[in-house]
């Protein structure tokens, strides 16, 4: 499995509640959490010797950001948009 770069686009796998989000627009109601499958973009990845916190921003259709968040790898798929060759 390759490992996540920046810009990459992602979907989470698990619901990201909402005391771990910086909310961007106060118009978005979120209940508890980011639903599973939600899909964002990588867009700062931190590395220290416990691994790697990947920084994901989560836009509307219309590109406008509404939160960011601080993730693991394992809470997140990357999405591949070409067949990755063996």
């Amino acid at each position: 499995m390759k490992t996540p770069q920046l810009l990459d686009t992602i979907a989470i796998l698990k619901p990201i509640s909402i005391d771990r989000l910086s909310l961007m627009e106060a118009e978005y109601d979120f209940n508890s959490a980011l639903p599973v499958g939600l899909v964002g973009t990588i867009v700062d990845i931190h590395q220290d010797n416990q691994g790697a916190d990947y920084l994901v921003e989560f836009a509307d259709s219309d590109g406008c950001e509404f939160a960011i968040a601080y993730l693991k790898a394992n809470e997140f798929l990357t999405l591949q948009y070409e067949l990755a060759a063996a």
